[in-house]
């Protein structure tokens, strides 16, 4: 359940405190480990309160995804691609850095990687879909376009995470940008 901010003090306190909980065991554990009593336990709810907010795990996860990509998007969303792709991988460097353990884990784990491909494609299509340069490619260079700037942008953030964020993040996101700005403006040429 997204709170909107209008929902009785118990109900937020309540949605907070399983969101939390999950979280703290999304850090701990494989997801396929979690279950929905040991969830309940953590957030000292019954099973029946977190069922009467969610149908599943899954869905709480859903949710959790939802959030993490609308708060990105909100901070991309008047860039312009392939212009500013550096802007955009500045703040996806800056809103990731943001984040807690179990955002790194989701976006850097195997595990997640159905979840992750949902928060990819949600950025994808607010971003690049409102691309005119990228809505004249054809379908087969939308998709190496897509598959080249994601997998370099997720796969410096993923060996920053991995490198234990030794490196300054100010030149992970200037390294990553010369990477991915000299391909995608020499495919755009």
């Amino acid at each position: 359940m997204i709170l909107t901010g209008k929902e009785d003090l118990r109900v937020r306190k309540t949605i907070t405190g399983i969101k939390a909980a999950f979280e703290a065991l999304i850090c701990e554990k494989e997801y396929e480990r979690i279950t929905v009593k040991e969830l309940c336990d953590r957030a000292q709810v019954n099973k029946k309160t977190f069922y009467h907010y969610y149908e599943t795990l899954d869905a709480l996860l859903a949710e959790l995804q939802r959030e993490l990509s609308s708060a990105y998007l909100e901070r991309i969303k008047g860039f312009r691609l392939p212009e500013e792709l550096d802007r955009v991988n500045l703040e996806f460097f800056l809103y990731s850095a943001e984040q807690g353990t179990a955002y790194e884990k989701i976006t850097i784990s195997g595990v997640y990687r159905a979840i992750r491909d949902e928060m990819i494609a949600d950025v994808n299509d607010a971003g690049w879909g409102r691309s005119e340069a990228f809505r004249k490619l054809s379908g087969y260079e939308q998709r190496m376009l897509l598959t080249f700037v994601n997998n370099a942008c997720l796969g410096a953030y993923r060996q920053w995470v991995e490198d234990g964020k030794r490196m300054p993040l100010e030149d992970v996101i200037e390294m990553t940008n010369r990477l991915a700005l000299g391909g995608v403006r020499s495919f755009f040429q």
